[in-house]
């Protein structure tokens, strides 16, 4: 067994984490008031996505004034730093010639004014619902945090990146909005709070399970004993609860098809998504359904998502996998190569389950890019400071030029195995920076990467021949086959935005380096892939597509729902690449 694992959030580096105070960032010292640095982090989320979504200029200096005629009002806010990469800090959001507004009333103002003349009271009801929700998870964890201390042995590198994003999303209103999960159980299932649970098991009768990939052979070492016969079926603790609601699953208890065996085994840990848990010395992950509300979504999977990733895996084994080892031998592709549902295959009656291949070992340093680039006012250093600074000490070299070695390599260890798979193949990969693992040497310097995420595989319509050569039919089981248009618009805001120009955000907003130097960086690597559409448009053009998260929350859309060319609101924005201000 590992030591005291989810008791500590070990950061990446070789040494102890400090408590330095960051320059810049909402709670600029660990252990300031959580409620303020709560409600700073929720201003600016709100206040970022209203700046983009809506191509607002911001100039150098303030105060900012944003006509809102909808309310009829003024809303005003002093600039504290302007980013180049559109992650903006603000400051005393206020109505025109009144007092300081918390980021709830700011919420409403911007979700009355989004929502336009004809909308539904309740979506903006929900909006600010979603946003209070959202800011008092983060204070308990930044309270939680400030409780029980860092300790670097208590972890691994994988699950304190996972553990990181104490704030969330910096570009989403309601980043930790989790409605419906409260008191113990969200200290038990959130990984802000490090914790840890067993899997609750139940016993299937075969005739009510489907399933690929040998999933009940990958689960036989973990679950209890079952009477003869039956299948086991492992469920998140919330998930079991919930699910027992739902009438196919009460008919299948009553009739004795369905077994509840309750908890057994040892603590899983749940990863960023919280669906999906994590043990170090298994060689599986398991993603749960999990029908929680959080950030665009409720989190359940799909029977076509289930099936995308058994399919992805045999393409893989069909050939890809050593096409893509032979150009870029330090990236890999997360596998989903099984899954198990509980009821029929069209039908989501909640226990349906995707098991995982888990690479990362115990001592793998490794992380989610999210977490690792993520603001740490709990321990006052991200991560991505502290590799930085360990760097210029290794190197005697400035923190601005560690930056953009550091992004360079990111760029060509990470992104641009994806942007190869994606011009010679039509593979696209929905790489933003929670589906993707960046590995890093024992210096720090980014040496590969990992994409993780069965739901995020668009292959091109257009030149799907070049992937049925290894597996015939691919894409159909799944129903991810899209038109070139689609995946440029979402690979362009997941590859280009949220991932690249996320990452100079987070250089610059941590005082590591200057934005416009990264910009620049990237724009060039992105040069090389001149003859790939997708990159030529975020090298070259001057606006560019994006999601917009503020607007797609007002609009109460979910984003597993429906058409994948209808599940978010895409915005044209300026483009931060090529100079133009978010």
């Amino acid at each position: 067994m590992w030591p005291r694992l989810g008791k500590g959030g070990a950061g990446l580096t070789t040494g102890p984490m400090t408590t330095e105070p960051m320059t810049t960032g909402p709670g600029a010292r660990p252990g300031s008031d959580p409620e303020r640095t709560a409600d700073a982090a929720a201003l600016d989320a709100l206040l970022r996505c209203w700046v983009r979504e809506n191509a607002l200029a911001v100039p150098a200096e303030g105060p900012l004034v944003w006509e809102l005629p909808l309310v009829g009002v003024r809303l005003v806010a002093d600039l504290v730093r302007r980013s180049e990469a559109g992650f903006h800090r603000f400051a005393n959001a206020r109505i025109e010639g009144g007092a300081p507004l918390t980021a709830t009333a700011v919420a409403a103002l911007l979700a009355t004014q989004a929502a336009g003349e004809e909308a539904a009271p309740g979506n903006v009801v929900d909006l600010v619902g979603r946003v209070a929700d959202s800011q008092a998870r983060v204070a308990e964890h930044l309270r939680c945090r400030a409780a029980e201390p860092e300790d670097p042995a208590g972890t691994t590198p994988f699950l304190a990146a996972e553990q990181a994003l104490v704030l969330g999303h910096p570009l989403h209103p309601t980043p930790k909005s989790r409605a419906g999960l409260g008191g113990a159980d969200a200290a038990e299932f959130s990984p802000e709070l490090r914790g840890s649970f067993a899997l609750h098991w139940f016993a299937a009768d075969p005739s009510v399970v489907s399933s690929d990939g040998a999933a009940v052979k990958r689960l036989a070492e973990f679950a209890p004993e079952l009477p003869d016969g039956q299948v086991p079926v492992p469920a998140h603790p919330w998930q079991a609860r919930e699910v027992r609601a739902r009438p196919e699953i009460r008919r299948m208890l009553d009739e004795g098809l369905l077994r509840d065996l309750g908890a057994a085994g040892e603590p899983w840990f749940p990863t960023a998504s919280l669906r999906t848990v994590y043990r170090p010395d298994a060689a599986v992950m398991l993603k749960f359904s999990l029908g929680l509300p959080i950030t665009n979504s409720r989190r359940e999977n799909l029977h076509k998502e289930l099936r995308r990733g058994v399919e992805i895996d045999r393409l893989l084994r069909a050939g890809l996998e050593a096409e893509l080892a032979a150009a870029h031998p330090g990236f890999g592709i997360v596998r989903d190569p099984a899954w198990l549902a509980v009821g029929g295959e069209d039908g989501a009656n909640g226990l349906e389950l995707v098991v995982r291949d888990n690479p990362f070992g115990p001592d793998d340093r490794v992380a989610c890019v999210a977490g690792l680039v993520a603001e740490r006012p709990d321990v006052g250093r991200a991560q991505l400071t502290a590799l930085v600074e360990d760097l210029v000490a290794r190197t005697g070299r400035s923190a601005a030029d560690v930056a953009h070695e550091w992004c360079g390599r990111y760029f060509d260890a990470v992104i641009a195995p994806v942007l190869w798979l994606y011009r010679e193949f039509g593979l696209g990969l929905e790489a933003h920076q929670q589906n993707t693992v960046v590995v890093l040497d024992e210096q720090g310097w980014p040496v590969g990467g990992w994409y993780r995420d069965n739901q995020g595989y668009y292959l091109s319509e257009s030149r799907v021949a070049e992937l049925e050569r290894f597996l015939p039919e691919i894409g159909i089981a799944g129903q991810n086959r899209v038109p070139d248009e689609v995946i440029d618009e979402r690979l362009g805001y997941y590859i280009g935005l949220n991932n690249l120009v996320g990452l100079v955000g987070a250089f610059g907003n941590l005082g590591l380096a200057a934005e416009r130097g990264l910009l620049d960086l990237l724009r060039q690597r992105l040069r090389g892939y001149a003859d790939l559409p997708l990159a030529a448009t975020l090298a070259e053009q001057p606006v560019v597509r994006c999601k917009a998260n503020l607007l797609t929350r007002v609009g109460g859309m979910d984003e597993l729902v429906g058409p994948l060319e209808t599940q978010s609101v895409y915005r044209d924005v300026p483009n931060p690449l090529v100079g133009g201000q978010p």
